[in-house]
């Protein structure tokens, strides 16, 4: 039977300081939802747009809980094999080989059909850990729906089906991350199945506070300027907004500049850290009013 251990964190704000610790600025809806996942054993659907630390939740959860990350990126054409497990077949031909003189095919199958040639992924690898494990499934979205109902399955019960081996069921549960950038809308199945986390943007003083905390050096009022310029840009009708490690990228590029006050003239020279498409750097720079 699946067994959980003991609870990872005391309470909200204990999560949330956790977090602080690791860089990670988190409010306390991000907090809440971890919380409410480690003790009610259910995975979490973080959704939001590309580059507001979906990923980096997950990767800082695994940090300040000290389990190991176990990461599944999704993409079109991702199956079982890829995802789950599948078996060695070069080693279990070699097996086959070096065993043909056994006296039955029985013999041979149980040998080759046992742990010794079975390959892992990383769903099987979380379900089956010993050790205390956080489960990233990044961009969930990106995969079809057969593969959607895969996760669900495995989601559901915390345990593999091997028909070779028989049903491998979890020692712990994993704390699950499922990401989606809403690229295709997801099974109200897997919905269901989670708990839900919506991601923006940050607000102007907390993206402030985030390129206080990653940014060795970066004066207060350069991470004001900065926050104040990037939530302008964000207003903009963009084929991309900057994220927020875009965010990050412009701030220490500007310090590498040693640019101490952001004029009109150094934002528009440098647009294209935070912008990655042309006709974007180009409305940006038409329409972008510096406040020195």
């Amino acid at each position: 039977m699946t067994t959980t251990q003991a609870n990872r964190f005391e309470s909200v704000q204990a999560v949330r300081d956790a977090l602080r610790g690791v860089d990670y600025l988190a409010d306390d809806g991000i907090a809440g939802v971890a919380y409410l996942a480690d003790r009610l054993g259910k995975p979490v659907l973080v959704e939001g747009p590309a580059g507001t630390g979906k990923t980096q939740l997950a990767k800082s959860i695994a940090e300040i809980t000290g389990s190991r990350l176990i990461r599944l990126q999704c993409y079109e054409g991702l199956d079982e094999s890829k995802a789950l497990y599948e078996w060695n077949y070069k080693k279990q031909l070699l097996r086959i080989q070096a065993d043909r003189h056994s006296d039955t095919w029985t013999e041979i199958h149980d040998d080759i059909f046992s742990n010794e040639f079975l390959l892992t992924r990383p769903l099987l690898e979380a379900i089956s850990a010993p050790d205390p494990v956080v489960l990233l499934i990044d961009e969930v979205d990106r995969v079809e729906v057969e593969t959607e109902a895969l996760l669900l399955e495995i989601l559901s019960d915390y345990q593999v089906s091997i028909p070779e081996l028989g049903t491998i069921e979890a020692t712990q549960i994993p704390l699950v991350f499922l990401t989606s950038n809403n690229t295709r809308e997801l099974s109200e199945a897997l919905k269901r199945r989670c708990l839900y986390l919506h991601v923006d943007y940050p607000t102007l003083e907390r993206e402030k506070e985030i390129v206080l905390a990653k940014v060795p050096g970066v004066t207060e009022h350069l991470a004001d300027q900065i926050a104040r310029i990037v939530r302008s840009i964000r207003q903009l009708d963009l084929k991309k907004a900057p994220s927020v490690s875009e965010t990050l990228d412009w701030a220490r590029t500007l310090m590498l500049l040693n640019i101490d006050v952001i004029d009109e003239t150094t934002a528009k020279e440098t647009l294209n850290i935070l912008l990655k498409y042309q006709t974007d750097i180009t409305k940006a720079a038409k329409e972008l009013s510096v406040e020195g």
